[in-house]
């Protein structure tokens, strides 16, 4: 007697469903990832939009009032929005470029501000890109991602949503007016700096 195997029938839809499942969860993750994105047109050849990303001269012409940046894998993209604070307390003090794509894209690690400590200890993740759209048009685009969610990761994103925005258009004014002063800002720091100090001194115990 010839014996055939039985077909499971019943158990290739159960497979085939198993495995839609399993595709499926990476979509929705991806989905419900969230992420920032803006883009600014500058007035800027393409070599002047690279440089202004990958130079001091650079980075202080529109993003920050002291850097120290090293455009490499691992280098240094130091943006010290506060130069005269101590270490750790300047900005985004110790980020690093991940990598770097002449004239197309850099991505960096970057983290919340002082303010929020408990987001700060964690790392976010930016990739800017640059496109060429005419002579002396460039389209730079920025993409910040790796949120966690709750706490002071939704007053982070909520923070960077607002400042990237100001970032790219300070890069689109570094190349129609030039670059930036940045004497107002670091007078409005030195004068908030001085009244905590004053306000300190006043509550300290004797007085």
């Amino acid at each position: 007697m010839n014996f055939r195997p039985l077909r499971p029938i019943g158990l290739i839809p159960l497979l085939v469903a198993s495995l839609v499942g399993l595709v499926a969860v990476p979509f929705d993750a991806i989905a419900a990832e969230r992420a920032i994105e803006r883009e600014v047109v500058v007035p800027a050849t393409l070599d002047q939009a690279w440089a202004a990303w990958t130079t001091r001269e650079g980075i202080t012409s529109f993003f920050s009032p002291g850097a120290e940046i090293d455009a490499r894998v691992g280098g240094a993209f130091h943006i010290f929005m506060d130069p005269s604070a101590a270490p750790g307390e300047r900005g985004a003090d110790d980020m690093r470029y991940m990598a770097l794509q002449p004239m197309k894209m850099i991505s960096f690690d970057w983290n919340a501000p002082p303010s929020l400590p408990e987001a700060r200890a964690q790392r976010t993740f930016v990739i800017v890109r640059f496109e060429p759209v005419g002579d002396k048009q460039t389209r730079v685009t920025l993409h910040h991602t790796g949120w966690g969610t709750g706490g002071q990761w939704d007053q982070t994103y909520a923070y960077f949503d607002k400042a990237w925005p100001r970032v790219l258009d300070n890069l689109r004014k570094r190349f129609e007016s030039g670059p930036m002063d940045w004497a107002p800002w670091l007078a409005q720091l030195k004068a908030y700096k001085d009244k905590a100090a004053a306000e300190a001194a006043a509550s300290a115990p004797g007085k």
